[in-house]
């Protein structure tokens, strides 16, 4: 499912590479293109990939910190 998320994290964010990325790769505040309208658009695609539902109160920071918490975030509601 990671491999997933970073698909879906490089196409969102219009990131070329991301082959280095793993669980570790830190998100919200240290990719400049990671601002607000990304968080929004990479949500969507993670619901209509998966077929999710996202609350607004679900979402905090803490899921955008790395891309081991937005997979876990993911898995848990799949």
């Amino acid at each position: 499912m990671i491999k997933e998320v970073i698909e879906i994290l490089q196409d969102c964010l219009q990131i070329e590479d991301c082959s280095d990325w793993n669980e570790q790769t830190l998100l919200l505040g240290a990719i400049a293109e990671f601002d607000s309208m990304a968080v929004v658009t990479v949500l969507t695609q993670l619901e209509e990939h998966f077929g999710l539902s996202v609350d607004d109160d679900e979402i905090s920071a803490d899921i955008f910190e790395t891309v081991g918490n937005l997979t876990s975030f993911v898995q848990a509601r799949c």
